[in-house]
């Protein structure tokens, strides 16, 4: 099988279904996230391209993801936030973000958060808190200091490792891209999982599995949760670390031309 082929079929368990439910005008709460809140197309998605040259009005991108990535493999992850960004975002809410029922109720969910410390570390989860919640997070990250915040632990900064990829597909090559997709829907089923959502009844694709909690308000979902998150933390590295590797030799022959003084002839 080509290339082409190959990465098609690989894809086409999870684009296939979402495309259906989009002409059905349905939604999965779970699985429809990787299409609705990033903004790479499931055509695009779909297409494959090999590993290709850097051009220099790409190079300011590069040089802030591969920030980002060296920062986050270099940092110590946090296996104690137990995915209280999901609850913080309900917090005292008048509505759910989704319109599935909360699990435990209002009252009770709202005692989960204010019984825990919550120490999220990813801004693109915190800017989502409700206003009461932000005061209550530990940590302070922002939109214009995510090196000094993100770690290999957190299950968005893991997601997020399918955007970086992507919006850098032409550099990275889509067999990457289809790699940190795949990470990612994993990580979006366990979210989901640990979120105070109740998704009684919803099947997770491709498995035909049904939707079951990690009740992170209790020890045993705790455990069940850090173990999880160790899991993803490890099955993340090896992905982070091949991103930044080939973003790294991408921009070397930009550098030493510069330190040559030699010009660069960037693809059109």
């Amino acid at each position: 099988m080509d290339p082409a082929a190959a990465h098609a079929a690989r894809l086409a368990p999870y684009v296939e279904p979402h495309l259906a439910r989009r002409r059905a005008g349905t939604k999965h709460p779970i699985h429809d996230f990787l299409f609705q809140y990033y903004s790479y197309r499931p055509a695009q998605l779909m297409r494959w391209q090999p590993p290709g040259q850097l051009s220099t009005a790409k190079r300011p991108l590069v040089e802030a993801i591969l920030k980002l990535l060296q920062a986050t493999i270099d940092r110590e992850g946090n296996f104690g936030c137990f995915g209280l960004h999901e609850w913080a975002m309900v917090y005292r809410a008048p509505r759910p973000r989704h319109p599935q029922p909360l699990r435990l109720g209002h009252a009770e969910t709202d005692k989960v958060v204010e019984g825990h410390r919550v120490t999220c570390s990813h801004w693109d989860a915190v800017r989502f808190f409700t206003a009461p919640a932000r005061p209550l997070n530990s940590l302070g990250p922002s939109s214009d200091d995510r090196p000094d915040f993100e770690q290999p632990a957190c299950l968005h900064a893991t997601m997020d490792l399918y955007k970086h990829a992507y919006r850098l597909a032409d550099v990275v090559g889509s067999d990457l891209v289809a790699d940190a997709f795949e990470l990612a829907w994993d990580v979006r089923i366990m979210d989901m999982r640990a979120a105070p959502y109740d998704m009684s009844g919803i099947t997770i694709d491709p498995y035909g599995i049904e939707w079951t909690p990690i009740p992170i308000e209790t020890a045993e979902g705790k455990r069940e949760y850090a173990r999880l998150q160790r899991e993803f933390a490890q099955r993340a590295a090896p992905v982070r670390a091949r991103l930044a590797e080939v973003l790294a030799g991408a921009l070397e022959p930009l550098r030493r031309g510069q330190r040559e003084g030699t010009s660069w002839v960037s693809r059109p």
